[in-house]
């Protein structure tokens, strides 16, 4: 039977491995491969479907996969952490994605999607960590994504409207409008 204070500590770092998570859907969602990076110990491996490889290479891939991306979503579900040692623990969690993007030629000829249409890109699936806790920081140190479902649909009638507000890939987001108001670093 774990004492208090290890049980507290425990909580604390499952707090701080699911804060993490949270973060990196943010950097995703929102383009900030700062954030993106820092949700990383600089030597990890990432196993993502069609990348497999080191921060640096997985930040590019990001870049270059999310260029013409209009709008993205990250849902963090369940987040299951098992340690296997002070230092080193075992996450599982649920994601759901979805992103919009203009079509490309590869659309069109595929499912006719039309030049001016956007497509619709969704997945279900699980992050499978390996977090490491050095220096007092809990980042992931190997991930492979795993993929549970996945389908490309045709976007119609996405176009942004002026009476609304809408969420960007870039430091113009609300949020981060918001952060800098609030000196939040």
């Amino acid at each position: 039977m774990q004492n208090q204070e290890s049980r507290l500590r425990e909580m604390l770092d499952k707090d701080e491995i699911l804060q993490v998570m949270l973060r990196y859907a943010r950097g995703v969602d929102r383009g900030d491969m700062a954030l993106i990076r820092d949700c990383y110990h600089p030597d990890a491996f990432d196993d993502h479907v069609e990348y497999k490889g080191g921060v640096d290479g997985l930040i590019a891939w990001l870049s270059e996969r999310f260029s013409s991306v209009d709008n993205s979503t990250h849902f963090i579900g369940n987040c299951l952490v098992e340690f296997a040692g002070t230092d080193t623990a075992l996450v599982e969690t649920y994601y759901n994605s979805r992103r919009i993007r203009a079509s490309n030629e590869a659309d069109w000829r595929r499912d006719g999607t039309q030049p001016h249409e956007k497509v619709c890109r969704q997945s279900w699936g699980r992050y499978i960590d390996r977090f490491e806790c050095r220096e007092g920081r809990w980042r992931v140190a190997h991930r492979v994504v795993v993929l549970e479902s996945r389908f490309t649909m045709t976007v119609r009638d996405s176009e942004r409207d002026a009476a609304s507000t809408w969420g960007t890939r870039d430091p113009m987001d609300p949020l981060y409008v918001e952060r800098n108001k609030l000196k939040i670093p």
